[in-house]
């Protein structure tokens, strides 16, 4: 009877421990679940605290993950590219337009002024069908070895006499007079090459040998140092050019300044006066500022080429006269013609000028110039709306991400989980879960 007891007892006392783990093992699973739940409701928020996707749900993190110093080069080279598309157009996509206009500045006896682009079209198609369109790159390598050469006077003189190659805002009055006597010197210097520059640009590639690329530098020093009158043609010497040259350029030049210092500040501060209205200030305006600056050069580019188109006209006769120059004639595209003039200097060019082809003479080839801009202006568009595009692709990627847990009480059996960290590193959120659990 008392084995029978104690068998009874045992049996019981068996059930009691196994329904005891049963529970243990139930709980430790009610447990690692109400940890995978509150895991599972970990969601990513932004700087602002708003919440965007539970982890689960927030597949290819690693592809999105903010990453502000790759953003910050990739600005740069934004930037870089701006400036460098900026500098192509300026000196290489103008150039076959800067090509035509002379072509029709120097032509004296040309009957068709091209007041306007739709008379040049046809001569170029000629020009196109007969000589090819290199013809419209002529002369080249010759204008950016004279601008190079500029560069480098400047340089040279800033160094040896201290005077400022650059100014802004903050410089003094007497800076920036010496700093107009070193353009009037650097200009001085290179405007014999830039004469010999002008030949090789406005020559007609069917009736003159093709200029080497160095003849520039060969012309130019000799005209450098020719100081009085040739013996023969009608060259003008060094020192009559030289006073013209350097009247237009400086002006040119101060007009220039003026006009881009007050076209940025202006849209500059209308840009700030539209960021305060919206009430949003970007973080980084380096994009916008470089944006602002080009287009302040292209209106002050524009605005005195424009101005000053006239006296470039009267300029370049002079700097050609008596070079035996053979052009295209651009009144049909087909013929070439010598260019044949007499002019004693400026004065006289002017009213030469204006007696023998009136006031639209002054103008000649003003249509190639505005073909020359419309190009510019759409390279700039297109450069600009490729930026933006960019840009726009950088913002839509989601800031910098900052890992928040709820505090969530998950009951579990008999007890309660306790709450999981308020936050953890980004490195965390790429371990493993089993790894964070541990």
């Amino acid at each position: 009877m008392s084995g029978i007891n104690t068998y009874s007892t045992f049996v019981a006392n068996r059930g009691h421990l196994d329904d005891q783990m049963q529970r243990e093992n139930q709980f430790i699973v009610d447990q690692i679940n109400a940890e995978q739940d509150v895991i599972n409701k970990i969601q990513y928020a932004d700087s602002e605290g708003e919440f965007i996707l539970p982890i689960k749900e927030h597949k290819g993190l690693d592809k999105y993950m903010y990453n502000q110093e790759d953003d910050t080069s990739l600005r740069k080279y934004l930037v870089f590219g701006v400036q460098w598309i900026s500098l192509v157009t300026e000196n290489l996509l103008s150039h076959p337009f800067i090509v035509l206009r002379r072509q029709c500045q120097v032509y004296n006896a040309s009957k068709r002024y091209h007041l306007h682009p739709f008379t040049l079209l046809p001569s170029i198609v000629h020009l196109h069908r007969r000589q090819g369109l290199t013809t419209l790159w002529k002369g080249l390598g010759s204008c950016l070895l004279v601008r190079g050469m500029g560069l480098a006077v400047d340089d040279v003189i800033s160094k040896l006499t201290s005077w400022p190659k650059d100014v802004n805002s903050n410089t003094t009055l007497k800076r920036f007079g010496q700093h107009v006597l070193l353009k009037c010197i650097s200009i001085a210097l290179v405007v014999p090459f830039h004469a010999a520059s002008l030949v090789e640009t406005v020559q007609s590639d069917i009736a003159s040998e093709k200029p080497g690329l160095f003849d520039v530098f060969r012309e130019g020093s000799l005209r450098l140092f020719f100081w009085s009158y040739p013996q023969k043609g009608r060259m003008l010497p060094a020192w009559a050019l030289i006073g013209p040259s350097v009247s237009l350029g400086v002006t040119k030049y101060l007009f220039n300044l003026v006009i881009r210092g007050v076209s940025s500040r202006i849209m500059l501060r209308k840009q700030s006066h539209m960021q305060e209205n919206v009430g949003s200030k970007s973080c980084d305006d380096t994009l916008e500022h470089k944006n602002l600056e080009i287009y302040g050069n292209l209106i002050a580019t524009l605005t005195t080429e424009v101005i000053f188109f006239p006296f470039e006209t009267i300029l370049h006769r002079l700097q050609l006269q008596g070079t035996r120059t053979i052009i295209d004639n651009l009144d049909n595209g087909y013929a070439v013609v010598p260019i044949l003039t007499n002019y004693q200097g400026a004065v006289d060019c002017y009213q030469t000028t204006i007696i023998s082809e009136g006031y639209g003479g002054l103008y000649k080839g003003f249509g190639a110039m505005i073909l020359q801009f419309a190009v510019h202006i759409a390279v700039i568009k297109m450069a600009k709306w490729i930026v933006t595009q960019i840009t726009e692709g950088i913002s839509n990627r989601p800031p910098p991400c900052i890992v928040q847990y709820y505090n969530l009480d998950c009951v579990a059996g008999k007890s309660s989980s306790t709450a999981l960290s308020s936050s953890i590193s980004s490195t965390e959120v790429d371990a493993p879960i089993e790894e964070r659990m541990l």
